[in-house]
């Protein structure tokens, strides 16, 4: 029931991020997202007696969480989002296990097994009927920029993961993830701040309901209950499961924006789900490395 209501909480939270932009601009909507999930993870760290200072041996991968995937990947996303609709975006930004794959191979030495590599041309199989070049408008010189960004911030995002993987973690990721968003928090309000001045909010009551959900809900509850998760069940029941994210993200985006989605994007999608199910998913669990904080 949980890991239901994660994947059903991060996939609704694309249409809601694209309908913020109704009401600010993308990087304050990110910076306050980024705010708000954070103050609600301290919180629920200190009711459930989590809450640990970082040691030293967690700063590196607070510094390529923090800034890689919470700060550069959401800006990314937010500012492609101007230009590409939720449930592309949605399916874009979950291509980041297929990068993940060459990209542990060189920097890990992690196998590209025959599963492994069909899943990788399954997944850009995916993408290649996305970006059909038929039927792709390469006129649309923002529609080529939403995309490229969107598909930059799953880069990014590999990148943080890759990291992640090598790191030999002193506290857990669910203990580290509120001071990751701290980091990110600064970093989203400064640049807000430097590029975009002050936030102008229009249309305050549907800004409030937005950015709750966004930030509490969709933020900081979601990444507590996904925590609950990752610590109870199988990483391979974990990994296939969050494959439903972008599939409700996308059903989400037709519902709630009406969304006109093409036949290339559903198909693009059971590809690119089906090619990170074969190519990414453990037959057992493998908890991440700690060393003992003491």
């Amino acid at each position: 029931m949980l890991f239901a209501i994660v994947i059903v909480t991060w996939g609704v939270n694309w249409p809601v991020s694209k309908a913020l932009l109704a009401h600010v601009s993308p990087w304050w909507s990110t910076a306050l997202r980024s705010v708000i999930g954070m103050a609600t993870l301290f919180v629920i760290c200190a009711l459930s007696r989590r809450l640990v200072l970082p040691r030293r041996g967690d700063l590196p991968v607070i510094l390529s969480v923090g800034l890689l995937h919470m700060t550069a990947f959401s800006l990314l996303v937010a500012l492609g989002l101007q230009y590409v609709s939720a449930g592309r975006s949605a399916v874009l930004a979950y291509t980041t296990p297929l990068w993940v794959m060459p990209a542990a191979r060189l920097w890990l030495g992690e196998a590209l097994t025959p599963r492994r590599l069909l899943g990788l041309a399954c997944g850009l199989l995916g993408l290649l009927v996305m970006f059909n070049p038929i039927a792709f408008d390469w006129h649309d010189h923002n529609a080529i920029f939403g995309n490229a960004l969107v598909l930059l911030s799953a880069f990014v995002w590999a990148i943080a993961i890759v990291h992640m993987r090598a790191h030999r973690w002193v506290n857990g990721p669910f203990e580290l993830s509120p001071w990751q968003l701290l980091l990110a928090s600064v970093m989203l309000c400064t640049l807000a701040f430097v590029v975009d001045g002050a936030p102008r909010v229009t249309g305050w009551a549907g800004f409030s309901a937005l950015l709750t959900y966004g930030g509490v809900v969709g933020g900081g509850i979601a990444y507590w209950l996904a925590g609950v998760v990752t610590r109870q069940l199988p990483a391979g029941v974990t990994s296939l499961g969050l494959l439903g994210v972008p599939v409700v993200g996308t059903l989400a985006s037709a519902l709630i924006l009406r969304e006109s989605l093409g036949l290339d994007v559903w198909i693009a999608l059971a590809l690119i789900v089906g090619g990170i199910a074969l190519g990414t998913v453990p037959r057992a669990a493998t908890p991440c490395r700690t060393e003992d904080p003491a």
